[in-house]
């Protein structure tokens, strides 16, 4: 049974920091792109970052550049997202996604206040 569950919402300060999880059973990531998401109330579920398989080149969105990371640990079958200098517009809730199998998260809340 596939299952993606995020863990590491909360609430920040501006400035502040976070380290989002997504701990993944049912398949391996190693071999699969996986991908974080955002989505806030009123809005479209939006791309937030992309850990291809095999060290492959990592994608963030140009809004989370320069603080966000994605990172996996292929052993413990676990996807990050470690996110830095937090600002209120990054209030929302996050999901984790296996976009090969089309699975999704159940979603974490961020919430930033300034």
């Amino acid at each position: 049974q596939v299952q993606l569950v995020e863990s590491g919402g909360g609430l920040a300060q501006s400035g502040g920091s976070l380290r989002l999880a997504c701990k993944v059973t049912g398949f391996t990531i190693s071999y699969y792109n996986m991908e974080w998401y955002r989505q806030t109330p009123g809005k479209q579920r939006e791309l937030v970052a992309r850990a291809p398989p095999g060290g492959g080149v990592k994608q963030v969105e140009s809004f989370a550049q320069g603080r966000f990371t994605i990172s996996r640990d292929d052993a413990t079958n676990t996807m990050y997202l470690q996110m830095n200098n937090l600002k209120p517009d990054d209030s929302s809730v996050y999901y984790c996604h296996w976009p090969t199998g089309g699975y999704w998260g159940q979603g974490t809340q961020v919430t930033v206040a300034s």
